[in-house]
């Protein structure tokens, strides 16, 4: 079946200075959204709310989507410290977001992305840009001596888990939280028997990004392949 896709006009890329971003958008009504879901990640999509993209810059290709096969995944030195400085961060899933969530997204926004498209935040920002009306969103939250410290948001699919969006308390550097967020998904991932967890894109030139290559074995989709 083919599936409308609709192009979005050019604007300032939000991780590269001096370029420009162009992305193909899903066209498609909710229910062709859940249905292909999976499928249009792996040809490279993402999900921000209720839309469904992937890059398609005409003269730049560095977001290049990025999973990791967590069936055999293997700590790092450095991952095995966080995961130990960490033992007491207990988590939960839920699937519901409330109005603590949202107060440690607003605190996380102003902390680290004053200088994005968030910020200032609101209620409906935060709703929208993590929602969906047609994926299985589930929300793995972590928690520090009874205090919620961190949110993955995330989608949950037959083969594989999409990790769309984290936020955590921007005062906890020790605890090292966007990267132990990823590996609590990873360890969720792989007991429920789910081949790949989708980390979004990696842009080399980007160092807030670098971290999603550091989860190994990955692959990354580059000319309508996964390598």
């Amino acid at each position: 079946m083919r599936l409308p896709i609709g192009l979005t006009a050019p604007s300032p890329c939000p991780y590269l200075p001096g370029q420009q971003e162009q992305l193909s958008v899903l066209l498609s009504q909710a229910q062709q959204k859940a249905l292909y879901y999976q499928q249009l990640l792996e040809l490279g999509f993402r999900r921000s709310g209720d839309s469904l993209y992937a890059p398609a810059c005409p003269t730049c290709s560095q977001c290049q989507s990025l999973r990791v096969n967590v069936q055999q995944f293997a700590a790092s030195r450095s991952q095995k410290r966080i995961l130990n400085k960490a033992s007491s961060v207990s988590h939960e899933w839920h699937q519901q977001l409330n109005d603590e969530d949202y107060r440690l997204f607003a605190r996380y926004i102003e902390a680290r992305h004053k200088d994005g498209p968030m910020y200032p935040t609101s209620r409906k920002v935060f709703d929208d840009f993590l929602g969906a009306s047609w994926s299985t969103t589930r929300y793995l939250k972590l928690y520090h001596q009874q205090q919620l410290i961190a949110v993955c948001v995330c989608d949950v699919l037959p083969q594989a888990l999409s990790a769309v969006y984290t936020f955590f308390e921007p005062t906890l550097t020790h605890l090292s939280l966007g990267r132990l967020a990823v590996l609590r998904q990873i360890e969720h991932a792989n007991k429920a028997n789910k081949t790949w967890l989708y980390l979004g894109f990696q842009i080399d030139a980007c160092q807030k990004m670098n971290y999603k290559s550091h989860y190994l074995p990955n692959q990354r989709y580059i000319e309508g392949k996964w390598q």
